[in-house]
């Protein structure tokens, strides 16, 4: 049974995640951590994770940017595995998220869904033929009218994986309404939407002379977040230091 601490357990998807690991056979949610004590949960929860006293296999957190300083030199000081989820982190979080997983394995990915993570791969193989053969890129995104963010990582994490098939020819562009110009061939354009509930739609367009090619994805719930991250923690338990990603759980 592998042994789970859930970082941000009192927080939505903290929630969503503590409901679909106790659905699993094989893992156990053994510690929450979170200052919000106000939820009952049926393991016992501290408010930080100098308090913690609680062993345990793998780390999922769902906190926020400002909370991975300290997370990572915990999981460094206790030699516990962690899922990075949390996003918007700064350049020199990044780093500090790299050097850290010299010391032991740190999982991080800008979207947790299994369904993205390999339409990632699946427009990589359609870029190489597609984009050499001249069609344009363009990515379409959706999400509810409280993202803060624009365009969402996802969105910039399926443009990265285009470029990185493409020898990084391509450059972005998010705004055309102050350029009265055609297109350039090397670039990917990139939209957002922001209304309503949509929990989260991904349109990448491939569009040539007289034929369009689009891969979608969409997410009816928060859930394939979760699921996505109970299969990353499942993965990585047990994984020498290193820094892996969703595509290292899909190809496993």
């Amino acid at each position: 049974m592998i042994k789970m601490i859930m970082h941000g357990c009192n927080g939505a998807m903290g929630q969503v995640i503590s409901g679909i690991a106790a659905e699993e056979n094989n893992i156990e949610i053994v510690a929450g951590i979170d200052p919000n004590m106000t939820k009952e949960n049926p393991y016992p929860v501290f408010s930080s994770l100098e308090s913690c006293d609680v062993e345990a296999d793998v780390i999922v957190d769902f906190t926020s940017a400002k909370a991975v300083e300290g997370l990572l030199h915990y999981s460094i000081e206790k030699q516990i595995p962690v899922v990075l989820c949390t996003t918007g982190l700064s350049e020199d979080q990044v780093k500090m998220v790299e050097e850290a997983s010299r010391q032991v394995a740190v999982l991080r990915s800008a979207n947790m869904s299994l369904g993205v993570n390999l339409l990632m791969k699946l427009i990589k193989d359609a870029a190489l033929v597609l984009a050499s053969a001249g069609f344009d890129i363009e990515i379409l995104e959706k999400h509810h009218n409280k993202k803060l963010d624009a365009p969402s990582g996802t969105a910039l994490a399926l443009a990265d994986s285009i470029n990185e098939a493409m020898d990084q020819e391509f450059h972005y562009v998010y705004e055309r309404s102050q350029v009265r110009k055609a297109r350039d061939k090397k670039e990917i354009g990139i939209s957002a939407v922001r209304g309503g509930t949509i929990v989260g739609e991904h349109d990448v367009i491939f569009a040539g002379t007289d034929e369009v090619v689009t891969f979608q994805h969409t997410a009816y719930s928060k859930a394939i977040f979760a699921r996505g991250a109970v299969s990353a923690a499942k993965f990585l338990a047990g994984k020498k230091p290193g820094l892996y990603t969703m595509k290292d759980v899909i190809e496993n």
